[in-house]
């Protein structure tokens, strides 16, 4: 059981590493720190668009690792919890 432990651990930080890759990857929708505060276009819409292409599967990946993350903690705990 200790060594289902530590793969969950070892697939867990794969995971955290892969996550944090995935989200800085993605473009913002506010470029620039005028976007970030607040700034930028002033008309109703707001620079909205949607995701296209290679975008639209680094979103979608996120999410997927986003999940898979949460799945690794959720299954640590579990783990932690019954060989004690």
């Amino acid at each position: 059981m200790e060594n289902l432990k530590n793969a969950v651990v070892i697939i867990e930080v794969v995971v955290a590493i892969l996550l944090g890759a995935s989200i800085l990857a993605q473009t913002p929708k506010a470029n620039g720190l005028g976007g970030t505060l607040g700034g930028g276009d002033s008309g109703f819409g707001g620079g909205y668009r949607t995701r296209r292409g290679l975008e639209r599967q680094l979103y979608y990946t996120t999410w997927v690792l986003a999940v898979a993350f949460l799945a690794c903690a959720v299954a640590y705990i579990y783990l932690a919890q019954h060989t004690a």
